[in-house]
């Protein structure tokens, strides 16, 4: 039985229960939003040792890491590490979207290791295994992709991106408008090539009941992917991602009828002035479902600081709504990112996602913020340390140039807060 199913039974499971304390949110928010699709927990019975974490209406931001291999660098140890990194600066989910070397067995290690709920894009490994079996992606077999996608849910995969709304009506909008970047996602494209190459109808939505009843049996999360999504600002809220989104709409209906966990994947490339919209319809016609963006980058020249592009977007997203921020490194569109890009990549995000909790009234945010407050008035570095995101650079940069005093070297001895308090006697203790 799923999460949602025992939620609308009003059964409190452990995940439920250890979400709720977790958030500091009555067990009653969580039963309620997972019973109307508002909330998930990714939570498959065959991921062991894994600590459940909630996505959706009400509760904390989340962020998620993306690892793997590729076809040109594998080293299991080394994705191991950025899991592992992943972990200590505070993601909440990682994706292992490895295309290199074993990817089975590199799956099931990172589940093994993973403590935190694993995603997987099944096509990656079923188009890859076309090639090696049948000489190309465009000679995958439908029993093929779903004998993939079963083997990731028995693997205990929490949530899947299965890109169902690439359909032929949605490429056939994609088709007449045309697009400056076309297709950037590489599940989708792996999809456009064999419904046109066999003049056939997307399998993942052609045969969607049978994916339930997989969802169904392992309780994984469907997260519904944006296949179309724009990969430039050019391209952005055009008719094929809406047509897209139109579809997943109506799948999510179906998703819950059936009892089915399922979120929504978002642009990953959006102006500033329709990131806000881009939320708002995803709410609208997906009938509230978490809303997971890959940043959005908010331009398209920021190569090597991308992670900044997209924090800048996640933060304007999350605060107007999304449940789920996917990072990006400084190594997007660049190269497979190393275990320095996955922690910054990592912290950008969260800034945005705690930026964004502000604004919603997360519990425990604005207080995180006025702990820091009090700290910084008091001059406490010690306790500085501690509350950032990221404490043992906050104390690498704190003694790079040493102070003369209790200040900094940015002000020394002309420190407005030590100023203040010497002559009006203004202490940390009374704010």
């Amino acid at each position: 039985m799923t999460q949602q199913e025992l939620a609308r039974r009003g059964t409190v499971s452990p995940a439920i229960k250890h979400v709720a304390e977790k958030e500091e949110v009555e067990i009653g928010l969580v039963i309620e939003g997972l019973a109307a699709g508002d909330i998930i927990i990714p939570a498959n019975a065959n991921h062991a040792n894994l600590a459940h974490c909630g996505i959706g209406k009400g509760l904390r931001t989340k962020v998620n890491a993306n690892i793997g291999t590729s076809s040109d660098f594998c080293d299991l140890n080394m994705e191991l590490r950025k899991l592992q990194t992943a972990m200590d600066y505070g993601a909440d989910a990682v994706m292992d979207l490895s295309t290199g070397g074993d990817i089975s067995a590199i799956r099931r290690a990172v589940l093994s290791a993973s403590t935190i709920p694993v995603g997987t894009v099944p096509i990656y490994q079923a188009g890859i295994e076309a090639i090696e079996n049948h000489g190309a992606i465009v000679n995958m077999t439908v029993d093929g992709i779903f004998a993939v996608i079963e083997e990731h849910a028995r693997d205990g995969v929490d949530f899947m991106t299965l890109h169902c709304g690439v359909t032929q009506a949605s490429v056939a909008r994609l088709k007449k408008q045309g697009r400056m970047t076309d297709i950037v996602s590489r599940g989708g494209a792996f999809l456009i090539g064999w419904m046109l190459h066999n003049d056939r109808e997307n399998p993942l939505y052609e045969y969607y009941d049978r994916l339930l009843d997989l969802a169904l049996g392992h309780d994984f999360a469907l997260s519904l992917g944006d296949g179309l999504r724009p990969g430039c600002l050019a391209d952005a809220t055009d008719r094929a991602q809406i047509e897209e989104l139109i579809i997943l709409g109506e799948l999510v209906e179906r998703s819950r009828e059936a009892g089915a966990q399922t979120m929504i994947e978002g642009p990953g490339h959006l102006p500033l002035n329709q990131i806000v919209a881009n939320v708002q319809l995803e709410k609208s016609l997906c009938r509230g479902a978490p809303f997971y963006v890959l940043g959005p980058l908010v331009t398209d020249v920021g190569a090597g600081y991308d992670h900044i592009a997209a924090a800048i977007g996640g933060a304007i997203a999350a605060a107007a709504g999304a449940d789920f921020l996917c990072y990006v490194t400084p190594a997007e569109h660049l190269s497979l990112p190393n275990v320095q890009d996955v922690k910054e990549g990592i912290i950008a995000s969260r800034i945005a996602a705690h930026a964004a909790d502000i604004v919603k009234g997360v519990k425990g945010a604005k207080e995180w913020d006025e702990e820091m407050s009090r700290a910084r008035k008091a001059l406490d570095w010690k306790t500085q340390a501690r509350l950032s995101l990221d404490p043992d650079l906050s104390r690498q940069v704190h003694s790079k140039i040493p102070a003369s005093g209790a200040t900094c070297s940015m002000c020394g001895k002309y420190c407005a807060m030590a100023i203040v308090e010497r002559y009006l006697g203004i202490s940390a203790s009374k704010c």
